[in-house]
Formats: structure tokens, C-alpha cells, sequence
């Protein structure tokens, strides 16, 4: 067993239990106690998960954690969500942590139920998502004698999540819980293992809560330096073609307000990245979309062609870069965020600042205002020309199915007319991921859950429990949780469903059946000569009586096994009435079968490891390089950044 480095530096005292969870523990049925009884360590571990303020904890029992789960009870003061797989109870606990930005919890056992727990840990250090995963363990006199359930998390977790504890004195058990919160929801937020040894659950300690926490190394800055926000503010009064790059640590940051405001006062436009979707409401003229791999040209164009490039809570990810070495090449960087480890990772930054998005851009704002005040404000009427001309020229748009399937691009577009804006959306991985980001009108953030970094196939049911579970939690329920999937994605964790029935959660789910992996038959299609190798889910299943391909799995059925409503539409006008159902249906989950094109492609693409200049809007057509003439032919288009030659965009559906 690898034993945990200790991190290192004083990081504060931390917050002393709330009233409500002081007095929920006052008699509580579970057998913990006041400060300074004696308990066991499972108690300890009960009791300071309440002081801690959780409301919700996500998990499955087993062997090792077994002490844990006896001190839990029907009074216990947070509530217990059993899932049905320790995967999926770490995505939910994603989904619930993104939705509410509280930390989620997770309680598994040790061995299998552990090494289940490692893709959720990793999607969350990727995404930055808080979460402290509670792990069984041996007994200390086991350890490293492969007994029964072994297995190492502290060494399996250690390069995929942001610390990892073995615990194997009960008396250590709320200081480390302390410290593992704080960890997780610090700096920059990510996930947090705790291994708890059999040995420290059924030990006997006296109850105290930690007065300090002494952390030797870990310090996060949070308030930027001085003369830094006056290096940055002076890029901003002598750029012409700013662009502000907004990637998810604004979202963990809660940095709406700033971030719009920034915009408002620089005029600068708005791309984000997936994870940052609705950081700024997409009717406002600023926000360009998504940029990247397939984000929008107009998105993707600004940032090639500007000249100051401000990078607020981003990684310079390569879905987002292309070929980093020909990303935004005549840009200046500033480059604003709280993990240090980050700035100049991937791309130089000329003005680095380090410290909490939100803070950094309240003092940021008014070293802008001042040298504005002094130097004027840069005119940049022709900057905006030049992108509203690509936002005309190059919309997003797609084809009608050719075989009188829906159009998923259309499906999608229904699902976001016909939904509230407090509407909490929540995606698999694959083309229905890309759909959703690119055609869904945001307009809140933490309205959108999807696994970014680690593309998790499998993350979106679970996720939407969790999230559907922060809804009740903090919003009464009243923000509703549609899940848009894939058929393949959605099958990796179907069996959640039992959770979704279980928790009374009323989830409306669009599943996009197309039944193939369609994200890797795109990239079969383009760059494998069409070569179909092992995509088809229908595996070439055919009745005995016609042509018709096998249903499997059969949704509707699927879904009314779990005590969900299941619809099947393979028509608008069936889609439409599908959708009014969803959304009228409180009481149960709904699940709706839509049959969509296999052949439907998401547009635009910038081809894995090229420069964002190729990004093609569709076959052929590619603005920054080529574009169709009116007679249909490719002309070159011009580099100059006010002189974007306008393409004739392919028939939009206007639905």
C-alpha cells in the first residue's frame, strides 16, 4: 500500500458546523455523539459528514465500508441515493456537484467497488469538479497481503485525482474529512479519495472537531497582483481584435456577472468551451459559441484572428487549439486561473495571472475602466463587421435525412424551443454531446453537465440523477433535468434507471437512436475511407419476415421495465407530441425513442491535430482557407481579418 504524500503549508480553520447540522446531531439514532464521546470511527465519520454540511452521499455498501453504513439510519441527516454500480454513483455525485456546486460525496467499499470509482475520479480532476470519494479498506494487519478485496486506491488514484488519504486510526477521521472538503472545493476544485481501513471504521475515538487545519504546501492564490491587472489592462486599450476565451473555471468560479461585464466594458466577443456553456445567456450579441473542434465558425474565426486573446478559466485544451503552434498566431495571452500548474502549459502567456477567476476580474475591471479613462476606449466597430459577417455567412446548419428519418440536429433544436431557460441539461458522450452544445440556447450557468475533458461514454444518466437530485435539493425541483444521449452512450449505465425510479426522479430523457457509435463512424466516414469497422449496434439483425432491423434493445420496453414512461417517434409530428409529454410528466421518468439519421455529421470540424484555419464548415468548405464562389467553385479566401469572403450556408432547417 503506497502511503500519501502530506501536503504541505497552513490553509486555514475551517468552518465550524452550521446550526442545522449541530442540532441534527444533538440525539441522532446512528450513535454518534456530542463533542468529545466516545464513538466508533464509522460513527466519527457519520457524524462529521453531517458537520460538514452534505446533504446527499451517493454510493453502494460492501464488505470493508460495511461499519460505515451500520452507523447510517433512517434519521441521519443527509440523505443516501443507492445506485447500482460504483461508476455511476461517481458521475451522479458529478452531476450533483456541478448542478449545486457543493461537494459530492460518494460512499463505496474497498477492491472492485473502489477501482469502479477510478473513471468517475478521473473525469472529475479533468473537469474540476469537487468530490470526496469515501473508500472501504483491509484491515491495517492485511494491508499488502492480498486479502480479500484489496486493492491499492491510494496508488490507483494517485495521478487521477487531486490528493488521496489512508486512514487507519479512527481518531484521524474527522480531521481528515476536513481536510479532504477542503481540498476538494479549494483552488482549483477536483476530486479527493479518502481510503478508510476496516481497522479505523471499528475503532473507538472520542469526538472532536478540528479547530485547525495545518496543510504544508497547499496554498492556493485566489487575489491576482497588482501590477499584473495593469500589464493586462493595458493590452486591452491598445488591441483592435480582443476576444475573450472562457473555459469551465469561470463556471466553478461563479464568474457570470464579471465575465459579462468585462465584455460590456472591453466589447470584446465571447467563445466558450464545453464546459463553460451559458456563462453569459447565448442571446446576448457578445457570446460567439463554442469554439474548437466543433465549435462555430464565427467562434473559431475571432479567435485565429485576433489580437489579444484572453483566456479566463481555460486550459488551452487541444479540442479547443487544434495544432497549438498555429492557435490565434498573432495574439497576444492573457491567461487568468487558479490552478498555476496551467499557465503556459500549452500556449506562452504574455500577461500570467494567477488567482480566483471571479476576483481577478473584480479587480481587473476597474484597471480597465481607469487607463480607459485615460487613454480612450479602441474602436472596434470594424472588428465586429468582420465576425458578425462569419456569425451571416457560416450559421450552423445541417442536411434533411435522405431515408425520411429525423434529423437529430432537428430534435435537438425542439428540445431546447419547447424547454424553460432554468432547464438543466445533461449529455452523453458522441455526436448528441456536440448537438446539444452547439444548438441548445443557454442562458444560465450550471445548466449544463457533460463530461468534457475524459469523454465519458456512459456519464449522462447517472449525471442527471445527480443532477435531478440538486434540483429537489436546492431549487424545490423546479428546474427540470432533460438528458440528451445516445443509444450507444446511454446503454453503458442504463441500469440506473432503478435509481431514477427509486428517488422519484422525474427525468425526461431523449435518447438520439441512430443505432451506431456515431461520433467514430464520422471519423470512419472521413478519415478511414468509410471502413464501418465494428460501429453498427444493430449488428446486421434483420425479422424473418422483412427487412426491418431487430429492436436491441426495444426502449419503450426498456423503459416501462423500470417503471418509466417509454414513446417511440419516427416522425416531427410524433417528436413534437413525444416532447409535450415529457415535459407535462412530473411524477415518473420518460424516455423517448427518437429515430434519427445515421448519416447525419456534426459540422463544423477542425480535423483532429490540424490548425484551426480548417475548420471546415462542411465538405469542401473551409473560410479561413477556401470558400464556393457563386458559381459553386473554391476561391481562396482572403487572410486579412476585416475581409471575410461570405459562403453560401447549406439549407438550415428553420424547423
Amino acid at each position: 500500500m503506497v502511503l500519501p504524500t502530506p501536503l504541505q503549508a497552513f490553509s486555514g480553520v475551517p468552518n465550524t458546523p452550521d446550526d442545522s447540522a449541530k442540532q441534527s446531531a444533538k440525539t441522532p439514532a446512528s450513535g454518534t455523539a456530542a463533542n468529545g464521546e466516545t464513538m466508533t470511527g464509522a460513527q466519527a465519520l457519520v457524524r462529521s459528514l453531517v458537520d460538514l454540511g452534505v446533504k446527499d452521499v451517493f454510493g453502494i455498501p460492501g464488505g470493508y465500508i460495511l461499519p460505515a453504513y451500520d452507523a447510517i439510519h433512517d434519521d441521519t441527516a443527509f440523505r443516501f441515493i443507492l445506485s447500482r454500480h460504483e461508476q455511476a454513483a461517481g458521475h451522479a455525485a458529478e452531476g450533483y456537484a456541478v448542478t449545486t456546486g457543493r461537494v459530492g460525496v460518494c460512499l463505496v467499499t474497498s477492491g472492485p467497488g473502489a477501482t469502479n470509482m477510478v473513471t468517475p475520479i478521473a473525469d472529475a480532476m479533468m473537469d474540476s469538479v469537487p468530490l470526496v470519494v469515501i473508500t472501504g479498506q483491509v484491515n491495517v494487519s492485511s494491508i499488502g497481503t492480498d486479502a480479500f478485496q484489496e486493492a491499492d486506491i491510494v496508488g490507483i488514484t494517485y495521478p487521477v485525482a487531486k490528493h488521496s488519504f489512508l486512514v487507519t486510526n479512527a481518531e484521524d477521521i474527522p480531521r481528515v474529512l476536513t481536510e479532504a472538503f477542503y481540498i476538494a472545493r479549494s483552488g482549483r476544485p477536483g476530486p479527493v479519495v479518502v481510503d478508510l481501513t476496516k481497522t479505523a471504521q471499528t475503532g473507538e475515538m472520542h469526538y472532536s472537531w478540528p479547530q485547525r487545519m495545518i496543510l504544508p504546501g497547499y496554498n492556493p492564490t485566489t487575489k491576482a497582483h497588482g501590477h499584473v491587472l495593469t500589464d493586462a489592462a493595458k493590452l486591452f486599450t491598445t488591441s483592435y481584435r480582443p476576444v475573450l476565451y472562457v473555459g469551465g473555471g469561470a463556471v466553478r468560479s461563479d464568474a457570470s456577472r464579471e465575465v459579462k461585464q468585462l465584455a460590456e466594458l472591453t466589447g470584446a466577443p465571447i467563445v466558450t468551451t464545453l464546459q463553460s456553456r451559458g456563462i453569459v445567456p447565448d442571446s446576448d450579441h457578445a457570446v460567439l459559441g463554442m469554439l474548437g473542434m466543433h465549435g462555430t465558425v464565427a467562434a473559431t474565426a475571432a479567435v485565429q484572428r485576433c489580437d489579444l486573446l484572453v483566456a479566463i478559466g481555460a486550459r488551452f485544451d487541444d479540442r479547443v487549439t487544434g495544432n497549438v503552434d498555429e492557435f490565434a498566431p498573432s495574439a497576444r495571452v492573457i491567461h487568468i486561473d487558479i490552478d498555476p500548474a496551467e499557465i503556459g502549459k500549452n500556449r506562452y502567456a504574455d500577461v500570467p495571472i494567477v488567482g480566483d477567476v471571479s476576483q481577478v476580474l473584480d479587480d481587473l475591471i476597474p484597471e480597465i475602466e481607469r487607463l480607459q479613462s485615460v487613454h480612450g476606449k479602441p474602436d472596434l466597430d470594424s472588428w465586429w463587421k468582420t465576425i458578425d459577417a462569419w456569425s451571416e455567412s457560416y450559421p450552423l446548419s445541417y442536411d434533411e435525412p435522405t431515408d425520411g428519418s429525423l434529423a437529430p440536429q432537428w430534435v435537438v433544436e425542439q428540445l431546447s424551443k419547447q424547454s424553460s431557460p432554468d432547464t438543466i441539461w445533461v449529455s452523453g458522450v458522441g455526436q448528441h454531446q456536440m448537438w446539444a452544445s452547439q444548438i441548445i440556447d443557454f442562458e444560465r450557468a450550471h445548466t449544463w453537465v457533460s463530461s468534457g475533458g475524459l469523454g465519458t461514454m456512459g456519464y449522462g444518466l447517472p449525471a442527471a440523477i445527480g443532477a435531478e437530485i440538486g434540483s429537489q435539493r436546492d431549487f424545490a425541483g423546479k428546474k427540470p433535468v432533460w438528458l440528451i444521449d445516445g443509444d450507444g452512450s446511454f446503454q453503458m449505465t442504463s441500469e440506473e434507471l432503478a435509481v431514477a425510479f427509486f428517488e422519484h426522479a422525474p427525468l425526461k430523457i431523449a435518447i438520439l437512436n441512430n443505432s451506431v457509435y456515431g461520433m467514430v463512424r464520422q471519423w470512419q466516414t472521413l478519415f478511414y475511407e468509410k471502413h464501418y469497422s465494428k460501429t453498427n449496434l444493430e449488428d446486421g439483425l434483420a425479422s424473418e419476415n422483412d427487412d426491418s432491423i431487430v429492436d436491441i434493445p426495444d426502449f419503450v420496453t426498456l423503459a416501462k421495465a423500470y417503471g418509466c414512461v417509454g414513446i417511440r417517434a419516427f416522425t416531427k409530428e410524433q417528436a413534437l407530441e413525444a416532447i409535450d409529454i415529457a415535459n407535462a410528466t412530473n411524477d415518473r421518468t420518460v424516455i423517448i425513442d427518437f429515430r434519427v439519421w445515421k448519416d447525419a455529421m456534426v459540422w463544423p470540424m477542425v480535423p483532429a491535430g490540424r490548425s484551426n484555419d480548417d475548420v471546415m464548415y462542411k465538405p469542401g468548405v473551409m473560410p479561413l482557407r477556401y470558400s464556393p464562389n457563386q458559381d459553386g467553385e473554391a476561391t481562396e479566401t482572403a487572410a486579412a481579418p476585416d475581409l471575410p469572403k461570405a459562403a453560401t450556408p447549406t439549407t438550415k432547417n428553420e424547423g
